[in-house]
């Protein structure tokens, strides 16, 4: 099988450490089955959006010296493609609208999924009177199984019924994800550990679309020395700051955060290195990496 993969930050500021690991993990993923890169831009949240960051992110990608297959896609630009989708849900009844707001849902429910309350399904019957505000996938209770490449098999369930168009208008991750990776033919996925707990959504969207399902690998999540997931502020990279030195250092931190010690000085020697030592290696399966940008991971 000719593996594509990809890379999709959002534009939302300068490409963050985390990030960066996610891209160079899925680069060296792609290119050791000689496969292609691709590079999506996830901007649908138009209020999270960061003028002039989406050049940034690319510029950088570039200075690392990650080059990507094709052209760059924006999200913002495929809102026809998440409207069929939608009505092909719709049509097989998978679909509902809700009136709930998140304070309503926080009333009702009485468990999380992930980080997220699990809607206990309060419109799923109707919205006895009160006015739509999101469209929900009605989702099964059964569990999903899946082969995380990295770290095995993984049993999840969806966590109850999902928005995948929101509030305010904008289409969810969940369903834009879906639909952009089957429209690109992305059939491998590797991203960081903090979107495990969306794929069994993201499957069960794709079973219901008649969608086949990428291969999934998640990579440690990286976090600050107090452990808690690394934030923008403190992980940014931004282009000013980042001299050849640093951006030696800082390509091979984001190696050694995938257990790689790569050598080299300049961005495609490290890359190559990389690549050699990921062909006869496996990627560390562990949950998280600590990140201390005084000190070398």
């Amino acid at each position: 099988m000719s593996i594509t993969g990809r890379f999709a930050p959002s534009p939302t500021g300068s490409l963050h450490f985390g990030s960066l690991v996610a891209a160079v993990g899925s680069w060296l993923f792609a290119r050791a089955a000689r496969g292609r890169w691709l590079v999506r831009i996830e901007d649908l949240d138009t209020a999270r959006v960061v003028a002039g960051s989406a050049e940034e992110i690319l510029a950088a990608l570039r200075l690392y010296g990650l080059k990507w297959d094709g052209d760059v896609v924006l999200q913002a630009t495929r809102t026809r493609l998440y409207e069929e989708a939608l009505a092909t849900l719709s049509a097989k009844g998978l679909t509902y609208e809700c009136a709930c707001s998140r304070a309503d849902v926080q009333r009702a429910a009485s468990a999380q999924y992930e980080e997220e309350l699990v809607y206990p399904g309060t419109c799923r019957d109707g919205l006895n009177g009160r006015v739509a505000r999101s469209i929900r996938f009605r989702a099964s209770e059964e569990p999903i199984f899946f082969d995380d490449l990295i770290r095995g098999p993984i049993e999840q369930t969806t966590g109850g019924d999902f928005v995948i168009k929101r509030a305010d208008g904008a289409w969810a991750y969940q369903l834009a994800v879906v639909v952009d990776d089957a429209d690109q033919g992305i059939n491998q996925v590797v991203r960081g550990g903090d979107l495990l707990g969306s794929t069994a959504r993201q499957i069960a969207l794709q079973s219901a679309l008649g969608f086949s399902s990428p291969q999934y690998a998640h990579l440690p999540l990286v976090v600050g020395a107090d452990g808690m997931k690394l934030g923008k502020r403190e992980g940014a990279l931004s282009l000013p700051a980042l001299d050849p030195p640093r951006v030696r250092d800082t390509l091979r931190d984001a190696l050694m955060a995938l257990g790689i010690d790569a050598e080299g000085e300049q961005p495609r020697e490290i890359l190559d290195s990389a690549l050699e030592l990921f062909a006869r290696s496996r990627l560390t399966a562990r949950t998280t990496v600590v990140h201390n940008p005084a000190k070398r991971l």
